[in-house]
């Protein structure tokens, strides 16, 4: 598989690193062009590229893991995205400075908000609710695997997903739609930093 990441920090370098060591094609991006993410991709191997936002989507999946305000400037230009899996790794915080502050989305979730902005892409709820320390190494542990919950409206973008994140050693827990179990995964809901284990 190829997969994109628009945002290249630590949750988009984690990922990556989960995906290159499968044997998946890793192309990442940022906001401040293909050159500064040099070292970065020379660090991870051949089978990592860096790109522009517009060629990072073009993947066979995408990763979406940057600050939430930064979330429009990210997307803008991509154009529609039809069929195209999106793993949305957001968190809904406006500002955490000086104290952290949560997004007033309404009645939206925060995936919901990122469907609206990704036309035709496929948004499936993943890795918010980890801190990247539980998400980089490896997910598979003596007394479990680490659980990965994910939502989303699309049954095959959500298999995807689950499958992708097997491989990588996750367990992955499906919530329903991005409503329903969107809201329990979003920042303020019952399962945002939840780290727990599953025993096979």
């Amino acid at each position: 598989m190829r997969i994109g990441t628009l945002g290249a920090g630590v949750i988009a370098q984690a990922i990556a690193r989960h995906a290159i060591r499968h044997g998946h094609e890793v192309v990442l991006s940022n906001s401040r062009g293909p050159a500064s993410l040099a070292p970065l991709v020379k660090s991870l191997g051949p089978l990592a590229a860096a790109a522009t936002p517009a060629e990072a989507a073009a993947a066979d999946l995408v990763v979406l893991a940057v600050p939430w305000p930064r979330i429009p400037e990210a997307v803008a230009g991509l154009g529609r995205l039809d069929g195209t899996v999106v793993v949305d790794a957001t968190n809904q915080f406006a500002s955490l400075s000086p104290t952290p502050e949560i997004a007033d989305l309404g009645d939206l979730t925060g995936s919901e908000y990122v469907a609206s902005l990704m036309p035709g892409a496929r948004v499936v709820k993943a890795f918010n609710t980890l801190f990247a320390q539980y998400i980089a190494p490896d997910p598979r542990h003596e007394t479990g695997r680490q659980v990965l919950f994910l939502a989303g409206d699309d049954a095959d973008a959500k298999n995807t997903v689950k499958d992708l994140t097997s491989e990588f050693g996750f367990a992955p827990v499906d919530l329903g739609t991005l409503r329903e179990g969107g809201r329990l995964m979003q920042l303020g809901g019952p399962l945002s930093a939840l780290h727990v284990l599953k025993q096979d």
